[in-house]
């Protein structure tokens, strides 16, 4: 099928600037819901809710010995329909004064508006026609820390960060933290995650140390790898589009002038941002799109689906709750905490 992808030609470069090649494509939601396969695996009601976007085998185990993602998945959301990994972030929640909470609803990216929600997602072969190898089956990682509460911590992670929309093209400024003002177009997170693989390690106990960003500098400036993670992999890279726009009339933003989006893990900071991914790409299908620089659409090796066809891959959620309403509390209970862990609200 043919895509709508005309101005991304000219646009992926505009959106991000250096990249020579590189896949830009929208996934829509698949659901919207409290499991965490990675970090709760088996488990039906994880501590904090999630949005998942692609391949729609996605469940609360995803054990990599018993489960391929292509085969097991009947639809994917993505538009490359080859793609049946599931890549998943926490949601944003808008806190009224009066303590109650609204989950804040996601649209559309530039040139992706008919999305139904979702993210768009990248892979970024290099920036300096340097190789990499595509991901393997059953690898997964994580990037960011729930936990985190502080800039300093926050730094650990270079490439976390949040862009206030002046409007849908903004590219500038981005900041560690949530943004303290309103933002005319919403908040778009950027998720970035490491570069550098052990060329061993499907994954590892934290899910995290078995990849790593570069010695130095960064993936877009071809900082090297490590010794400990020699093996050059995809940047991939999350921008989720929030659309707080609903909630920019600060009259009804706290009194002491703070800014009232919270994180359903608890975060009103922003600092903890964090994502999720499972590799799950039919064959050798993302290693040939790497190896052949295709830029935005122009991948002729690869098959496509339509943004609209990406709309109709959904999931039921399994876990019975409302996350929709007006909420006295985040599902599951989850506190909102400060630096310390101590509970704010």
């Amino acid at each position: 099928m043919r895509l709508h992808w005309g101005p991304v030609l000219v646009g992926a470069s505009t959106l991000l600037p250096g990249a020579s090649a590189l896949l830009r494509f929208s996934c829509s939601q698949l659901v919207v819901e409290r499991l965490d396969p990675l970090v709760n695996p088996g488990v039906v009601g994880s501590p904090h809710l999630h949005q998942i976007i692609g391949g729609n085998s996605f469940n609360a185990s995803m054990d990599p010995k018993t489960l391929d993602q292509p085969s097991a998945s009947t639809c994917t959301t993505c538009t490359f329909a080859e793609d049946f990994s599931n890549y998943w972030t926490a949601v944003l929640f808008f806190r009224a004064r009066n303590g109650t909470y609204k989950r804040v609803p996601q649209k559309g990216n530039v040139y992706f508006e008919e999305s139904n929600g979702g993210m768009t997602i990248y892979y970024i072969p290099s920036y300096n026609n340097t190789k990499v190898t595509a991901f393997k089956p059953g690898f997964r990682m994580i990037t960011g820390d729930p936990s985190l509460r502080s800039e300093e911590e926050a730094k650990r992670y270079r490439q976390l960060t949040y862009t206030c929309l002046q409007d849908p093209m903004t590219r500038t400024g981005e900041t560690l933290d949530l943004p303290s003002k309103p933002c005319p177009a919403g908040i778009m997170a950027n998720l970035r995650f490491p570069t550098c693989w052990d060329g061993v390690n499907l994954d590892s106990p934290d899910h995290a140390s078995h990849v790593s960003y570069p010695e130095s500098g960064t993936f877009e400036q071809g900082g090297p790898c490590p010794a400990t993670h020699p093996v050059k992999i995809p940047q991939l890279f999350y921008e989720i589009v929030w659309d707080t726009t609903p909630f920019n009339n600060k009259a009804e933003w706290p009194e002491d002038g703070s800014q009232p989006f919270v994180w359903s893990y608890g975060d009103a900071t922003g600092y903890g941002n964090h994502g999720d991914y499972m590799f799950g790409w039919k064959g050798n299908a993302l290693q040939i799109a790497m190896d052949t620089n295709c830029n935005g659409f122009k991948c002729p090796e690869l098959g496509y689906q339509e943004i609209k066809q990406g709309n109709k891959c959904t999931k039921k959620p399994v876990v019975d709750e409302d996350i929709d309403g007006w909420l006295p509390e985040l599902p599951g209970g989850m506190p909102v905490t400060d630096v310390n862990g101590n509970k704010i609200f």
